[in-house]
């Protein structure tokens, strides 16, 4: 391929045949793209946006919606997790999604939002399991150790 850029023009060529041509952007550090030069794959994610995906994941439930903007919010760019996204999402075909939002809900509790701990999580039917809760420490209110405040003074 080659490509020949002018002051106002971006043109593509394979084989001597012009294949694409641009009109340049004025805007500096950014990117243009037109969705019909773009692989079929790209193009369908391009139909996605993280208003959609969080809507969608409302649908199943708070924790999935909670999980979902967790790990949009995750990466620099949140295009990077859509792939995640749908993953974890389209579980919820195949366990149902009772199960997925039980799932994202211990995902959460775990720190952990990626689609292989979600599928991990369903896959061992942890997901049916109790979650454990956390029990606080009690302090005591006297110690030896313990100066309170009075000791500042």
């Amino acid at each position: 391929m080659e490509v020949r850029i002018t002051h106002n023009t971006i043109e593509c060529f394979y084989r001597g045949n012009r294949i694409a041509s641009h009109r340049r952007s004025d805007q500096k550090g950014r990117h243009t793209t037109i969705a019909a030069h773009m692989p079929e794959s790209h193009r369908q994610a391009g139909e996605w946006s993280p208003e959609r995906l969080t809507a969608w994941a409302a649908k199943t439930g708070p924790a999935t919606e909670k999980l979902i903007r967790t790990a949009l919010g995750a990466r620099k760019h949140p295009q990077q997790a859509y792939r995640s996204c749908l993953g974890i999402l389209r579980l919820g075909k195949s366990y149902g999604e009772a199960r997925l939002e039980a799932a994202c809900q211990r995902a959460l509790m775990l720190g952990s939002c990626r689609y292989k701990s979600i599928e991990s999580i369903l896959k061992h039917r942890l997901d049916q399991k109790p979650l454990e809760e956390q029990q606080e420490l009690a302090l005591p209110d006297t110690h030896d150790n313990i100066r309170g405040p009075t000791y500042y003074h």
